[in-house]
């Protein structure tokens, strides 16, 4: 599976409702910080990068904060779900089930290891999880994630047309 690349399709992801796996990419583990593919996908391509980021004022915990780049992470050792981020994004992109204490009963898969990779996308239904030999670039609404995770998802982008 090394050659083959998987691609996440977060629009239909959403429509499923409740799921009980995640996929995470040590590739894209931010200073060490476990992340979900989601939680990545989410702040990388959906967060509109607010300039005075209310998100950010509103956390009591000071678990949210711009990284180099303009893109907000959370810091999931000081986040308290109190849920004050999700309340006051203007535009959605806080979704409450990323921030939902994930129990034991979820299923986490890394996925850069093959026989995880393969279990991750046999739990899902194949037009929300696939596995793709070609390059997926130049498709409407394709992002690359990392070297080997594409993601199909609205984004959000501030360059004028």
């Amino acid at each position: 599976m090394a050659d083959k690349k998987i691609l996440i399709d977060l629009i239909k992801l959403r429509d499923l409702g409740a799921n009980k796996t995640e996929g995470f990419d040590p590739v894209l583990l931010n200073g060490g910080a476990f992340k979900t593919i989601r939680e990545v996908a989410t702040f990388r391509y959906i967060c509109r990068r607010c300039k005075d980021a209310p998100c950010i004022k509103a956390c009591p915990a000071n678990a949210l904060e711009k990284d180099e780049t303009g893109i907000v992470t959370r810091s999931l050792n000081l986040c308290i779900r109190c849920k004050s981020c999700i309340v006051v994004c203007p535009f959605g992109t806080m979704m409450n089930d990323l921030f939902e204490v994930k129990t034991s009963d979820y299923a986490y898969y890394d996925l850069s290891d093959d026989e995880a990779l393969k279990k991750f996308v046999d739990s899902f239904p194949q037009e929300v999880v696939s596995l793709v030999d070609k390059e997926q670039e130049g498709e409407e609404n394709i992002h690359e994630l990392s070297d080997h995770v594409w993601i199909r998802e609205y984004a959000w982008s501030d360059a004028q047309p």
